[in-house]
Order: C-alpha cells, then sequence, then structure tokens
C-alpha cells in the first residue's frame, strides 16, 4: 500500500488533519493539474515517506492549512510516484527537493519551497 492510501482512510483524499488533498499518481493526474492552474493556483507537496523531516513538514503543513477554496492543493508520493516528480522537474523547471511544495499558476512555477521553507503563510499571496 502506498503512502496515500495509509494518510487517507479508503479512497478517502482528506487526510486526518482536514485537508483535501488531490493525489498525484498518474502523468495524467499532472496534466490535469497543470490545466487545472489556469482557473486557479495549486500547490504540490512532494513527500518522501522515508524521511522524518518530510513526514513532520508534511505534518505542519497540514495543521496550518487555512487556504481551501483558494489554492488546490496536490500530493506526490516520491517513492511510489517518482516519474510524476521527474515530468514536474521537467515540465515546470524546478530543481527537485524533498520535502518541497510548488505553487502553480497558469501552468507555470511561480513558487517553491523546501525543508523548513515550507509554511502555508507563504503561500496564501498566491491564494
Amino acid at each position: 500500500m502506498s503512502l496515500f492510501g495509509s494518510l487517507f482512510d479508503g479512497n478517502s483524499t482528506e487526510s486526518s488533519s482536514g485537508i483535501h488533498w488531490n493525489p498525484l499518481t498518474d502523468l495524467k493526474d499532472l496534466e490535469m493539474m497543470l490545466q487545472d492552474s489556469h482557473e486557479h493556483p495549486v500547490v504540490v507537496f512532494k513527500h518522501s515517506t522515508r524521511c522524518s523531516i518530510s513526514r513532520m513538514a508534511l505534518r505542519q503543513f497540514e495543521s496550518d492549512w487555512n487556504l481551501d477554496g483558494k489554492i488546490t492543493p496536490y500530493f506526490l508520493d516520491l517513492l511510489e510516484y517518482r516519474p510524476i516528480s521527474n515530468a514536474i522537474t521537467e515540465r515546470l523547471g524546478v530543481v527537485h527537493q524533498s520535502p518541497q511544495v510548488i505553487v502553480i499558476k497558469d501552468g507555470q512555477a511561480v513558487y517553491d519551497a523546501s525543508h523548513e521553507g515550507i509554511a502555508v503563510a507563504a503561500l496564501a499571496p498566491f491564494g
């Protein structure tokens, strides 16, 4: 079972903290996300399930999340879906980090942060 399956109950995309994640599990999901970014900003949280720093950043991000309806959150399990991360790097020109958040508007990366730089408050100006 992927982390996504263990983070969420059954097929739900809502985490225990209440954030409504959109899973990136296929390259088609990436295309949909990029199209979605033309309607409103999206953020991708790239998470490594084997990294304690990534786990702490994810917990903090979820506990601070207050941008429902302003920015659509997408979740990428890097260990399960590394080809999607590679495609993000190629398509958006953002150097891979883990953990990492990337804000995308109009199909372009407009902000990214990693490790201790990940903060929901920093995303507010994009929403």
